[in-house]
This record gives structure tokens, sequence and C-alpha cells, in this order.
């Protein structure tokens, strides 16, 4: 019985070997150089794989020959290749591909290629990421025409297009395998943290200007998609270490290291799976900017006071400086307890004094940190079919720095998202949600105030006796200001980095309640489920016709330190629709889009977005590409406008929606309501302070949030004039109820419209209020982006591009509107390298500048100097270990800057790293 047995068992293992087809070949490009990562899939079925390190494959299938091959890898045009026997050894040249052939997806949600898209277009792909000057991808996006990146720190940086930037981008949408990468609570996308690891990095798109068309709220500045490799078509492991130096003047030289790893296995036709993940260690810039920016009219450069130039000086980046009092109030409080003599309170003047604050780096130990992990399962149930189901998690966490209308210490913050997908050649659907956990996180602007709290009453009455023994023996009034800070400073105040300190340090950062702690908040989720169907196929591609839509839930929960949620959760609902119809003519000359999208809030009227374009291909191998196209994009107000209730220390930010304007507001007995409408214009405040006039004085009412809306014309070529790419995009947008901030001030206890304000106002009874409305002014921006590229001598690559960007906004139609447009009006990049100078070596060069800008925001306003940043690399490929080694280095010049206002200056950062791909 057992000899029976296993005769059978190896008569099915030998005919399932006769059965088996084993094909082996090397993929090269036209200079013989082998291509990694190229795609080799049998025609008609999913059954593939992909090329290693050295342009090697090995394929093993189920089939008799003949049958053919599609050999594909992005730069280099689709080749097929019969297989006519078994065991057949292939060598299949790739042609150098036309950069109008690259096929895209996300410009119009269908597989097109970049002559034929509607809108302007930037890409990168794996081979870019390998021959990039940046330490990571995600920042080397900053070389790509028309897009800044805004750096906020190591690891916080944030993508923009076409103006109206900040760390907090909610008109900017990033997109990973489909997934918004957007915080539920924040609504805005903290850079790379919740991102992709480089190692499985299939391609990264971007579509700067207006896409609600297609992608709904908030698709209104641009558009990022990151997607990520398959692990049907690449498998096997490949890791990534990098290590090298942060330089930055105030921080000095500080060592970081990055490593990463991604696996994937095929394990049949019709099941694989990856993992991968990433580790990213260092120290973040340091932020020294200790000046006092002193209110100024919007449109207009803060004043900028040195430190320590006051009495009660408060600079941006330190902390519990703004704990001040008049001390002559403290001195007559003294004396009425006996504790100075009678009438000595008569030689302390009446002033502000202010404490002194604690500088950023006394709170945060600038340890910037992030991990990332992706995990998926992938299943094909249909032979000869491309329907896959994928299950998908996704993970994030780390310490960064977040500046907003504060500094905020991101401390084990944990993002992570869980997506179900259906997909297919002509469909998809997916629900997906996203959760996030605040960690430890803490404003760092409470910390400070909060610690120097603590003993406020003692350290002001040390002052107090520290100045009258100063002034009674012969110092001047400020000789005596001088030693009492000192004196107080030395015996009161909690020095860092001791016991009494750090205990202190723990209490403030672990108390959500910003009267006596810092602590940051956050349990939000955002729930998303959407669908697509094409019918091109059912209408036998007589033209492309999709549907699609959307379902989004928020769920806010911060406990009522963040949002007015202090009595349980705020959920709130978005869903929209929209049809969408491509047709070609003129044997595929003239390509015409049409499409249409309806939104929906349960808290604001309906939106509807249009979007007509055209393309035209002239030439006779269509390489003269003429587009144009008209767009309305729409935001819908964020969470933070709709539902915020949180004090800032200059300004306590109110949301407007309906339900949040009868809540009660942190450390004030006011509500939204009478901050909305019962207040001051700041303009007019500031005038009263001046002037003692109270007849310029003007009350306001602030109408609640409403959307965004954006009309925006696009114009382009792009074309290839023999060696020479040519890309120009021309935009115009035109704004309706453009959503930014006012700040308004509000009496404590009498009202705005009659004589109790103004007393108020005259012995400081009153708040500061930020407020989120819509401009009534016109606002619009423009611009023009153009790049070119070319190869010479073989392999040398140079790029060059110029971006031009403006916005028009009446500043004397709206005083107290923040535009916020925070771009160079002029920019310019440059790229030089090559892949292959000799055998195994290549470099790259990149150079940007920019002049300078404005640059308005809660924090501060304030001109970014001009700047020019020179970044590099050189690389060595070693075939035989299937790796390559890169050294490189950032702002290799060394002249720092900054992005903005508050935000750590930009050192240079050098790096050694090596990738190993197996």
């Amino acid at each position: 019985m057992k000899k029976t047995l296993l005769f059978l068992c190896l008569l099915v293992l030998s005919s399932v070997a006769f059965s088996q087809t084993k094909i082996t070949g090397t993929v090269t490009d036209q200079n013989q150089v082998p291509i990694l990562g190229a795609n080799i899939i049998i025609v008609g079925t999913n059954t593939g794989t992909v090329s290693d390190y050295d342009g090697n494959f090995l394929l093993t299938v189920n089939q008799e020959p003949p049958f053919t091959l599609q050999v594909s890898s992005v730069g280099f045009q689709s080749v097929t290749e019969e297989v006519t026997a078994l065991d057949q050894d292939l060598l299949i040249v790739l042609p150098e591909g036309d950069k109008l052939d690259e096929v895209i997806i996300s410009a119009s949600r269908t597989p097109e290629s970049v002559r034929e898209s509607p809108v302007t277009i930037e890409r990168i792909d794996a081979r870019d990421i390998e021959n990039s000057s940046s330490p990571n991808f995600y920042t080397s996006l900053e070389n790509l025409k028309g897009i800044d990146v805004n750096k906020g720190g190591l690891t916080y940086n944030s993508v923009n297009a076409r103006g109206f930037a900040g760390f907090a981008n909610t008109r900017f949408v990033q997109l990973v395998d489909g997934m918004d990468n957007a915080s539920p609570a924040l609504n805005f996308v903290i850079g790379n943290f919740l991102g992709v690891n480089e190692l499985d990095v299939q391609s990264v798109e971007i579509l700067p200007g207006a896409s609600s068309a297609l992608y709904g709220a908030n698709a209104f500045n641009g558009i990022l998609f990151m997607t990520t490799k398959s692990p049907f078509d690449d498998q096997g492991i490949s890791v990534y270490y990098k290590t090298g130096i942060t330089s930055q003047e105030a921080a000095g030289d500080n060592r970081f290291y990055d490593f990463g790893i991604r696996a994937a296995h095929k394990f049949s036709d019709k099941v694989a799976a990856k993992a991968s993940f990433s580790y990213l260690n260092g120290t973040d810039w340091f932020a020294t900017d200790y000046s006092q920016y002193t209110l100024n009219e919007p449109g207009e450069s803060d004043f900028i006071l040195p430190f320590r130039s006051g009495l009660a000086h408060d600079g941006i980046n330190i902390y519990g400086d703004e704990v001040a009092t008049d001390i002559n109030a403290v001195a007559q409080s003294l004396e009425a307890a006996g504790l100075i003599p009678p009438g000595a309170s008569a030689l302390v003047p009446s002033v502000l004094v202010g404490r002194t604050g604690y500088q950023e780096r006394d709170i945060t130990d600038y340890e910037a940190v992030n991990g990332k992990a992706d995990f998926s399962l992938n299943f094909r149930p249909f032979n000869n079919s491309n329907t896959e189901i994928i299950l998908n998690s996704r993970l994030g966490f780390g310490n960064s720095i977040y500046q907003g209308a504060s500094r905020y210490q991101l401390k084990n913050f944990l993002l992570q998202q869980h997506k179900l997908e259906v997909k297919g050649d002509d469909f998809f659907v997916r629900g997906y949600a996203t959760t996030e956990t605040a960690g430890d996180s803490y404003d760092m602007r409470f910390t400070g105030i909060n610690i120097n709290r603590i003993n406020a009453s003692e350290w002001f009455g040390t002052y107090v006796g520290a100045y009258l023994t100063g002034v009674t023996t012969g110092a001047t009034p400020e000789q005596a200001h001088a030693g009492a800070r000192v004196f107080a400073d030395e015996n009161v105040t909690l020095q860092p980095g001791t016991p009494e300190f750090k205990a202190a340090f723990d209490k403030v950062t672990s108390n959500p309640d910003v009267s006596v702690g810092s602590k940051f908040v956050d349990n939000s989720k955002m729930y998303v489920g959407e669908g697509n169907y094409n019918f091109k196929t059912l209408l036998n591609d007589a033209m492309d016709l999709q549907v699609g839509g959307s379902f989004r839930r928020y769920s806010l929960d911060s406990g009522g330190t963040i949002f007015t949620d202090y009595d349980g959760p705020i959920e709130y609902d978005e869903y929209g629709a929209y049809v969408q119809g491509i047709k070609k003519f003129l044997d595929d000359r003239l390509k015409l889009t049409g499409s249409i999208r309806y939104d929906k809030s349960n808290r604001f009227d309906p939106s509807y977005s249009p979007r007509v374009s055209v393309v035209y291909s002239a030439g006779e191998n269509k390489n003269h590409n003429f587009r144009a196209s008209f767009q309305t994009g729409f935001r819908n107000p964020d969470t933070q406008s709709q539902f915020i209730g949180l004090n800032v220390g200059r300004a306590i930010l109110v949301g407007s929606a309906e339900d949040n304007l009868d809540r009660r507001l942190p450390g004030t007995n006011l509500t939204g309501r009478d901050a909305y409408f019962d207040s001051y214009s700041l303009a007019s405040v500031t005038a009263f302070t001046q002037s003692g006039d109270p007849s310029l004085l003007v009350p306001v009412q602030t109408p609640l949030v409403e959307q965004e809306k954006v009309s925006a014309f696009d114009v382009g070529y792009r074309g290839q004039l023999d060696r020479i790419f040519l890309d120009i995009n021309a935009y115009y947008n035109i704004y309706d109820g453009f959503i930014s901030s006012k700040l308004v001030v509000t009496p404590r206890s009498g009202s705005a419209f009659d004589a109790s304000g103004i007393g108020d106002l005259a012995i400081g009874n009153f708040d500061v209020f930020q407020l989120y409305t819509n401009s009534q002014a016109d606002v619009s921006s423009y611009g023009v982006v153009t790049g070119l590229s070319t190869k010479f001598a073989e392999n040398y690559q140079v790029g060059l591009s110029y971006t031009y960007a403006k916005f028009d906004f009446d500043q004397a139609s709206d005083p107290d509107f923040r535009a916020a447009f925070n771009t160079p009006e002029h920019q310019v990049k440059f790229s030089f390298g090559n892949p292959e100078v000799f055998k195994n070596f290549g470099f790259n060069i990149n150079a940007r500048w920019s002049d300078e800008f404005l640059w308005e925001s809660t924090i501060a306003n304030a001109i970014i100097d001009s700047r020019t940043v020179l970044d590099a690399q050189i690389n060595y490929a070693i075939p035989k270990l299937k790796s390559v080694i890169k050294v490189g280095g950032t702002n290799i010049g060394g002249e720092e800057y900054r992005s903005a206002p508050g935000a750590g200056s930009i050192g240079s950062q050098y790096y050694i790293s090596l990738t190993i791909n197996n």
C-alpha cells in the first residue's frame, strides 16, 4: 500500500514537472545596461514576474508554448517576445521610451498616456528615487517644477502647489493606494508620516490645481498620489540603510539613521503578500528665533523686536514669557501684607513685567522619529482575470514638531489605516478607516506658561523685593530691573535639567486642561467608502464613461482639548457622486473630456463641480500636444473651522458650526456666539489703543464659515522637439468665499454695541478670538510653470524649470483678512546628472532658487529671505551584491534658511546609503 501511494505521488509530481515551462532571460536597455524591476507578463493572463538587479528573470508557468510575453518598464517602450520552446533563454532589449508615452492614471481615473492628459502632471518613479540627491524621496518632490515642499522639521514636510501654502495644508490632498492620508482631526496630511517606504514606491504623481470634479472636497490646490508595488509583480526582499549627520549652527552636528525593508512573495497565481517597515531617527532642526513679532496689519510683515527688548518680551520660540503682571499691583499687595516697608510700593513703577520664559530646546529633546509599517494580502481569485481583493493595513508612528497657531510636540503619535478593496480592469470598490492617537503630545507654549504659573506669585514677589533693593541702593531703574530678573530667576525659576523642573514638566504635559496643563489629546477617526465603474468595455470602447461615488464620516474625539467635544465625540458626514465621459475624434488626435460631481455635507448646501477639457495632438508622431481645461473646485470648511475651541495663548480659536456657537470656550466665560456676533474688529481696536479715540472702534458681526469655491482655467503645451521635452502650463484661479481666519476683540462683560464694551477695552477686560469665515473680497491667483529636459552624450540628463506665481487681493476691502499666499513669486530649479557616467557609477545635482516672500500665519507674519539651495549625490553599483552605494548631501552650500517664521532653520544634511534589491 505504501509503495502504491509513493508511486502515485511521484506520478503526480512528475506530471506537474513535465507540464511546467521555465523561461529565463535578461532585460537590458539599448546600452546593454540591466533594467531592474521590468515587468514580464504572459499576454492574456495575470501571470508574470519582474527582473532582478542584474536584469535577470525566471518565469515558471503551467502552460505549453507557444505564448507571448509582454515586457515593460517605466521610461522604456514595451516590447513583446514569442516563447516557442521549453526552457527558453531570452535576451530582451527595451528601447528608450518617449516621455509622452508614459502611462498615468490619476488625471482621469483611467490609464492614459502623458500626451493625452487633460491637465499638467508631475511624476517620479523608482528610477527617479534611485537617482535622487535628497536623503528621502518625499523631500525630493521639491525638485519638480511648480511643486513646493515647506519643511517644518526632519520628519514633517508639507507638499503644495499654486500658492496658499502652510504646514496645515487643508487645500492639498494626498492619497496612498487610494486612501486619504489626512489626519482625521486636523484634515491635513502630516507629510510622509503615514506614507510609503521608499522601497515600495511604484510611482508618485502630482496634479497641481483643482481636482474636485473627480476627487471631491479639498482637492483644491492639488492632489498627490503614491502607488505602491504589487506583491504579484515585485517579489523578493529589498533593504536599505542610511546614516549621516544633520548640521545646524544652533544644534551642531547630529547623527541620524534610517533603515527599511520590504518583503513580497507570490505563493501562487492567486495569492501574494507583502510587508514593509522603515524607521528613521535623528535630531530635528532647532527653532531659535527668539524675536518678538508685534502684530502688524494683514498683508505686511510684523514688526520684529530683538530678544529681551522689553520687560514683557514675548519671543516666538520662548515659552512661559507670556506670564506677565503689573509689578506695582504686586508691590501694593506685598505692602498690604506687611512684607515690604510702608510706602515702598510708590517706588515700584506701574509697568508690565513678564517672566523669563524657557527656550524651546528646554522643553523638547528635538528627537525626530518616524516608523512606518505596511502589510498587504492580495488575492486574484479568477484565472485570466485582473480582479483582485486586497487587505491592507498601514501604520505610522513617532515624534515630530507641528507648527500651527502654536508649536506642538507630537510625541509617540500614532496614525493607522485599514482597507478592504476589490478592483478590476473596469472598477474598484474600497472601504477604509483612519484612526489617530496623540500619545504623549503636548503644546509647547502652554508647557512653558503653566510651568511658570506654578510659582508665579513667588517669582513676582521676589522680583519686586530685588527691584526695591536695587533702587534704594543707588541703581538706575534699568539696572534694578535687570538685577531683579537675575535674582528671581536664580532663586525661584525652575531650572531645566533639575529634578524639580522634570517633575513640573511631567505634571504639566500629562494634564489636558490648558489652565494648568498642555497635553494634546486626540482619538479621532475617519471612515471612508468609495467606488468607481468604467463602462468602456460594455460600450465596446466607443467611449470611456465612468461613474463613481464616495461616503465619509468624521468622528472627532479630543476630550474637549482641541474641539468643543467635552461632552462626547462630534460626528458629521460627507458624500458625493460623479460621472465622467471621454471621447476621441480625428484619428484619436482630439480628446474631449467632460465630468461633473455632486457633493453634500450634512452641515452645508450641495456643491456641483463640473470640468471640461480638450487635448489636441499635432504633428506626424503626435509630438505636439495642446490642452485646455476649465473646472471648479470646492472645499468644505475643515474640522477646525467648524468645531475648534482651543486657547493658543495669543488668541482663542473658535469654529463656526451652528452647534459649536453656544459651547463655552476655554479660559473664558464667553461662547462662540459672543465672539462671532458681539466683537470689535482688530484693526479698530489697534487704532483705539494708539489714539484713545473710542469713535474709531468698529463693532463687527462675523459671518459663519461656508464652502470655499474656485473656478480654474488651465492651458498648456506638452511636446518633444527632437531630444528636448518641453512642458508649459498657465493657470488663472478665481476664488469665491475664500476661507481664512480673522482676529476680533470681544468684551468679557459688556457689549461691542454700547459703552460697556468700551469700558471693558479700557481696563483690559476682553479676549482675542481667531474666527473662521469667508472673505467677501475678490481673491485670484495666476501663474506660469515651464520646464524643459533633454539628454546629450547618451546618458547626461539636464532639466530646467521656472515658476511664476502671483495673487491679487484688495486688502482695503477686507482689512482683517489674511490671504496667506505664502509662495515665492519667482522660482528656478535646475538638475544635471548621469546614471551611468562609466560602468556602475552615476551622479545627480539639483539646485533651487526662490526669491523672498511674505509668510502670513496665526503665529507670526514675516518676510522669508530669498535662498539658493544645492543638493548632490554620487552612486556606485555593485552588481554581484545587487547593491547601490550612494553618498550625498542637501544644502551643501551651508547657508541656513527657514520655511516660515517660528520654524527651525534648515541646515545641511550629509548621508551615505546602501540599498540591496534581491
